[in-house]
C-alpha cells in the first residue's frame, strides 16, 4: 500500500507545530505541495517549510481569527500552486484555565468560536468553490472528542468542535455530487504545546490517562497518519465519517 499525494496541493491550518507539523511532514513526504499557516512562530515554521523543501513547501502567517483571514490563506495557496486538492483544518484554541459557564466571559466565547469555528467556515467555503472548478477534492476537520461527549468547564471549545462534526455530515451529502469528500478526525488527548499544561499537572494527567483505556496520550504522527490516509483512494469510499483517533477515550463516561 503506498499512500501517495503526489501532484496534489494540500492546504494545511496550523501547520507549524504539533499535530499541523507532522500532517505537514507526512504529506510533503506522500508527494504534496503543501502550504500551511502559522500565527507567531515563524522561526518553527520557516525550519519546517526548509525541511519539507521550499520548492513543494511554503508557510505563510496568518492568524486564523476572521473570515477573511481565512479567505486570504485559501487563495494565497492556489496562488503558490495553481489548484488545490486538500484542506486539512487543523487549527484552533483550547482555553485552559477552567471557565463554568456562569463565569466565562463573553470575550472567551467569542474568540473561540470566531478562531475554531467561523474560520473554518471560510477555508471550507472558499476551498470548495476552487474544488468544484476542478472537479473535486478532499477535506479533513480536525474535532475532537469533547466535541462528541462535551467537555466540562470548556463549552465554548466542545461546542465548536461538536459544530465541525455537523458540518462534516451536512456537507458529505451536500458536496458527494462534486466529488468533494469531506470527514472528520477525533483526537483525544494528545502530547501536543496546546494540552502541555494539563499534561504537565501531576493530579490532572493522572485524571486524564484513568480515562484513556490505552493508559497514554496519543502522539502527532498518530493524528497525522490517519488525516493523510482519508485524503487518498485507499479512502474513497467515505465521506461524512468521524475517524476516533484517542485511544479508547471516547467510549469513557
Amino acid at each position: 500500500m503506498n499512500l501517495t499525494l503526489d501532484s496534489k496541493v494540500a492546504l494545511i491550518t496550523g501547520g507549524s507545530r504539533g499535530i499541523g507539523a507532522a500532517t505537514v511532514r507526512m504529506f510533503a513526504a506522500a508527494g504534496a505541495k503543501v502550504v500551511f499557516n502559522y500565527q507567531a512562530a515563524k522561526a518553527q515554521a520557516e525550519a519546517l517549510a526548509r525541511e519539507c523543501g521550499e520548492d513543494n513547501c511554503r508557510a505563510v502567517q496568518a492568524d486564523l481569527s476572521t473570515a477573511a483571514a481565512a479567505q486570504q490563506l485559501v487563495s494565497s495557496t492556489i496562488a503558490a500552486f495553481g489548484r488545490l486538492d486538500i484542506l486539512v483544518a487543523n487549527h484552533g484554541i483550547w482555553p485552559p484555565e477552567d471557565a463554568p459557564i456562569e463565569r466565562m466571559s463573553d470575550e472567551q466565547w467569542h474568540r473561540t468560536i470566531a478562531v475554531n469555528l467561523d474560520s473554518v467556515f471560510s477555508l471550507v467555503k472558499h476551498s470548495v468553490g476552487q474544488m468544484k472548478k476542478q472537479g473535486g477534492g478532499h477535506i479533513v476537520l480536525v474535532s475532537s472528542t469533547s466535541g462528541q461527549r462535551g467537555e466540562a468547564f470548556h463549552c465554548d471549545y466542545a461546542a465548536t468542535k461538536g459544530a465541525l462534526i455537523s458540518m462534516v455530515k451536512g456537507l458529505s451529502t451536500e458536496l458527494a455530487r462534486d466529488h468533494i469528500y469531506i470527514n472528520a478526525v477525533a483526537p483525544g488527548w494528545v502530547d501536543t504545546d496546546m494540552s502541555a499544561p494539563a499534561l504537565n499537572d501531576p493530579p490532572t494527567r493522572a485524571k486524564i490517562f484513568g480515562g484513556i483505556p490505552l493508559g497514554r496520550v496519543g502522539t502527532p504522527d498518530e493524528i497525522a497518519a490517519p488525516i493523510l490516509f482519508l485524503c487518498t483512494p485507499y479512502a474513497g469510499f467515505i465521506t461524512g465519517e468521524v475517524f476516533n483517533v484517542n485511544g479508547g477515550a471516547v467510549l469513557v463516561g
